[in-house]
C-alpha cells in the first residue's frame, strides 16, 4: 500500500483551512484524514487542525488489534472526540464561536476501506472500469439530486452548492455516516476537499490517476490542474494506492 497527499491554499483564498494527515501504520495498514475548517478569518483553521489532531490522537491511543479487529469503532469514536473539542472550543472561545470543519477519513486495512465522512468532503474509488464516490454529501445540492430536483451536472454550477447541512463541531452529538468497501490490487482511493472536486471533473481524475504520470505524481498534478483554472478554495487531496 501506498499513500500520497498534499494540500494548497489555492489562488483566490489569503488562508490555508484545509488540514490532513496521511500514515502507513502498517504494511497493509494505512490511516487518513482530511478536514476542510469554516468559521471566519481564523476558526476555520483551528476546526480543520483541532479535528485533525484530536482524530490522530484518539485513535492513536487504541490497541493496535482493535484498528484491525473493529476498525469502524476505532474511526467513530476518534471522529467522536474531535467533534467534542471542536465544540467545546467554539462554545468558550468568542474567537472561534460557530467554527467547524467537514472530515473524510479512511482506515484501509489490507484489502477494505472502512469510511467515515460529515459535510462535503469526499472519497472516490478508482479503477481502470472507471470512478465511483464512496460518500455522500450533507449538502444542499446533494438533497436536491437524492429528490431529482436537479442533476449532478447542474449540481456543480448550483447556486447553493457550497451550504453543508452537517458539520463537525456544530453539535454536541456527531451525526457521521460509515462506508465499507473491498478493494483489490491496483485500487487507488480518492480522498479530497471540494476545493478539488468543484473544479476538476470526475472523469479528469480518472485519467490522471490512470494515464497521467507516475502515481507518487498524481497529487501534484490535479492539484496543478485545479490551480490553473483559478482554484476558488483551497484544495487538498489524498490517494491510497492498493497494491
Amino acid at each position: 500500500m501506498n499513500i500520497w497527499g498534499i494540500t494548497d491554499t489555492g489562488v483566490v483564498r489569503e488562508q490555508n483551512q484545509d488540514y490532513y494527515h496521511i500514515e502507513l501504520l502498517e504494511e497493509n495498514v494505512g490511516l487518513a484524514v482530511v478536514c476542510d475548517g469554516m468559521g471566519g478569518a481564523k476558526a476555520g483553521n483551528v476546526a480543520s487542525h483541532m479535528a485533525v489532531e484530536t482524530f490522530l490522537e484518539t485513535a492513536g491511543a487504541q490497541p493496535p488489534e482493535q484498528w484491525k479487529n473493529e476498525p469502524e469503532a476505532v474511526l467513530h469514536f476518534a471522529a467522536e472526540q474531535a467533534n467534542q473539542a471542536v465544540y467545546f472550543r467554539a462554545g468558550i472561545d468568542p474567537d472561534c464561536r460557530g467554527m467547524g470543519t467537514t472530515m473524510v477519513a479512511a482506515l484501509v486495512v489490507e484489502q477494505t476501506a472502512y469510511l467515515l465522512n460529515i459535510g462535503d468532503s469526499r472519497a472516490y474509488l478508482i479503477r481502470p472500469d472507471g470512478i465511483s464516490r464512496l460518500t455522500r454529501d450533507h449538502s444542499v445540492v446533494e438533497a436536491l439530486v437524492a429528490r431529482g430536483e436537479i442533476t449532478p451536472e447542474e449540481a456543480r454550477q448550483h447556486p447553493q452548492k457550497n451550504l453543508i447541512t452537517r458539520v463537525l463541531g456544530a453539535e454536541a452529538k456527531l451525526r457521521a455516516d460509515l462506508y465499507r468497501q473491498q478493494l483489490s490490487p491496483g485500487d487507488v482511493l480518492l480522498l479530497c476537499s471540494d476545493g478539488l472536486i468543484n473544479v476538476v471533473t470526475d472523469q479528469e481524475v480518472l485519467y490522471e490517476v490512470l494515464h497521467g504520470g507516475p502515481a507518487e505524481d498524481c497529487c501534484q498534478r490535479l492539484l496543478h490542474i485545479t490551480l490553473s483554472r483559478g482554484a476558488p478554495d483551497n484544495v487538498t487531496a489524498v490517494l491510497f494506492q492498493i497494491v
